[in-house]
C-alpha cells in the first residue's frame, strides 16, 4: 500500500489504515450538510450510502496504490478524530499528489487537520514522493483552506469545476519547503 503512512505520529495523533469496523465510527461526518457539500458528494445519498461510498473509494485507492486516508487517532484518549493522507489525484490527465483532511465534526476547530496534514507534508517531502504537493479545497470551506495555509501552502489556482464543484488549488513545493524548513 503504497503512500500510506500508517509507521508514523504527531504529538497527539498516531496514524494507521482505515478497518472495514471503523464504519459507524465515521459515519457522523455524513450528518454535515456542509461536510457533504465539501466533499462534493450527493446529498440525496443516506447516510450510510455516503459512508460506504467513502469506504469503498478508501480501500479501492489502498488496492490501487493511489495513496490513502490514514485514521487518526488520539494518543491520549484512543478516540477515532479524522483521517488525513497523501492521496493521487488527477486534474486534465495529469496526476499529482494531495495532502487530504477531514476530521470528525466533534473534533472541528481543534487543530487535529493542521497536526497531521503538516506531518503529512513533512514526509511526503522527506520520503521523496514527490517534488509539488497540493490540498483541493472547495471554495467555500474557510477552515480546510486555513489548514492548507498553516501547512505553508499558497493559493495556486481557482478551478471552476473539479469533480463537479468550484475550488481554491492549494500548493507547496519541496525546494520551497526546504527554504521554509530552513528559516526554523
Amino acid at each position: 500500500m503504497k503512500y500510506l503512512l500508517t509507521d508514523i505520529e504527531t504529538d497527539r495523533l498516531t496514524f494507521r489504515v482505515l478497518e472495514e469496523n471503523d464504519f459507524e465510527t465515521w459515519k457522523p461526518l455524513f450528518y454535515e450538510a456542509d461536510a457533504i457539500k465539501f466533499l462534493v458528494l450527493d446529498a440525496t445519498k443516506s447516510v450510510d450510502e455516503l459512508c460506504r461510498y467513502w469506504f469503498d473509494k478508501a480501500f479501492h485507492r489502498y488496492e490501487n496504490d493511489l495513496g490513502g486516508m490514514n485514521v487518526l487517532i488520539d494518543k491520549l484518549t484512543g478516540q477515532f478524530i479524522g483521517q488525513c493522507g497523501l492521496l493521487i489525484q488527477d486534474y486534465e490527465g495529469v496526476d499529482f499528489m494531495e495532502v487530504g483532511y477531514s476530521i470528525l465534526p466533534a473534533h472541528w476547530g481543534k487543530g487535529y487537520a493542521s497536526e497531521a496534514a503538516i506531518k503529512c507534508k513533512e514526509e511526503a517531502f522527506h520520503r521523496n514522493y514527490t517534488d509539488h504537493l497540493r490540498s483541493i479545497v472547495h471554495v467555500d470551506n474557510i477552515g480546510s483552506a486555513a489548514v492548507a495555509l498553516k501547512n505553508g501552502m499558497q493559493l495556486e489556482r481557482k478551478i471552476d469545476d473539479y469533480e463537479g464543484a468550484p475550488i481554491n488549488m492549494f500548493g507547496i513545493s519541496k525546494k520551497r519547503f526546504i527554504a521554509q524548513s530552513d528559516k526554523r
